[in-house]
């Protein structure tokens, strides 16, 4: 049991390393350099972590059996002004990382879909936890409340009254830190983390067709 926590643990930090760097990347490719300029285009995990989002919540919610898997890397830094098309490109960028964090979900998860009779018993057990930790880190940061993903992807896509609104929104909840993060995380495990954690287990199931 001891194995597995920290194994995933392990897959998790990576997962959300992968997420930043693949911010960075498509920041870069949008016309930005800020994040390969600092470094942090590379999977070394040393530039990416941060003790808090990286170890300590994921280890406490691993090892106190949550249902939520969570966790963040240090954000990629990237200067919006510097990208092509700011209004999409603040989207793409914003959406690049749980792009990747679900294409690598379903890419595990056919690898279980079609590999089950033929891979190790144990190789099909560690692509569901790299396809499960993925897909749910994919679609939670997704979610349209700040400072997740899916809230900067919605402010770029709407109208500029209705965006300058948000951005304020998105101040006052940043300005409380990490007591508006702990609250989000609460209300969320309390409310929303079943009817969420039953909808990532039917995509688990759509993509490795019930295997697992």
């Amino acid at each position: 049991m001891q194995t597995d926590t920290i194994l995933t643990l392990i897959i998790l930090i990576f997962s959300v390393i992968v997420h930043e760097v693949a911010h960075g990347y498509a920041a870069n490719s949008l016309g930005d350099p800020t994040a390969r300029l600092a470094g942090r285009l590379t999977l070394n995990p040393i530039p990416h972590i941060d003790l808090m989002g990286s170890i300590i919540i994921p280890a406490l919610l691993i090892f106190t059996g949550s249902p939520m898997l969570f966790g963040w890397a240090k954000p990629v830094p990237y200067n919006p002004y510097n990208l092509r098309h700011r209004r999409w490109g603040e989207m793409l960028v914003a959406v690049a990382g749980s792009a990747t964090n679900i294409l690598l979900a379903i890419i595990f998860g056919l690898i279980i879909r079609f590999g089950s009779a033929t891979l190790p018993t144990t190789a099909i057990s560690l692509a569901a936890l790299i396809a499960f930790i993925n897909l749910f880190l994919g679609f939670f940061n997704l979610i349209p409340f700040p400072p997740l993903d899916g809230f900067t992807a919605l402010r770029s896509m709407l109208p500029w009254h209705s965006s300058t609104s948000l951005a304020r929104f998105e101040q006052r909840i940043r300005s409380h830190g990490m007591l508006s993060i702990i609250l989000f995380l609460l209300v969320f495990s309390f409310i929303f983390a079943g009817p969420f954690f039953n909808f990532i287990l039917w995509l688990f199931g759509l993509i490795t067709g019930g295997v697992i």
